[in-house]
């Protein structure tokens, strides 16, 4: 499983290519869109940036797997939003939109799973990881 120091250097590494491309590169990972998703920090009331894949729409809303690589933890953005759904998300390197962020529910999982996994059999390992339940996070923009 992934170290939070390996997941904090591939997150740096990545913004490096964004950065060193002007943007260019860096967008679409794997055939799926990449976002940057800023929650507030559940004990620090600080903004934490995230890059994430999103391998899916729902309507208007994105969504996003808290996989963290098949780790047995949730990773830290999903206990963030728990406490805080209200959230900012930026495309492209655009403006972040302010969005809503909620756990799939059972039934949108089950749903939802099967197509991740057909089109993106990487979360389907991470599964096999790992003894939690992946959430998958539905992102919408706030109306």
């Amino acid at each position: 499983m992934p170290s939070d120091f390996a997941l904090k250097a591939m997150n740096s590494i990545h913004r490096l290519a964004l950065g060193v491309s002007g943007g260019r590169l860096g967008w679409n990972a794997l055939g799926m869109q990449v976002l940057e998703l800023t929650t507030i920090g559940r004990r620090s009331g600080r903004p934490r940036l995230t890059l994430l894949t999103a391998p899916m729409r729902v309507g208007d809303a994105y969504v996003v797997v808290a996989s963290r690589g098949g780790d047995d933890r949730h990773p830290s953005w999903l206990h963030n939003l728990r406490d805080e759904p209200r959230v900012a998300v930026a495309m492209n390197g655009g403006v972040p939109v302010r969005m809503t962020a909620r756990i799939a529910t059972p039934e949108e999982r089950a749903q939802l799973w099967p197509q991740i996994t057909a089109n993106h059999p990487n979360y389907a390992r991470y599964q096999r990881r790992t003894n939690r339940e992946i959430p998958l996070v539905l992102l919408k923009p706030l109306s």
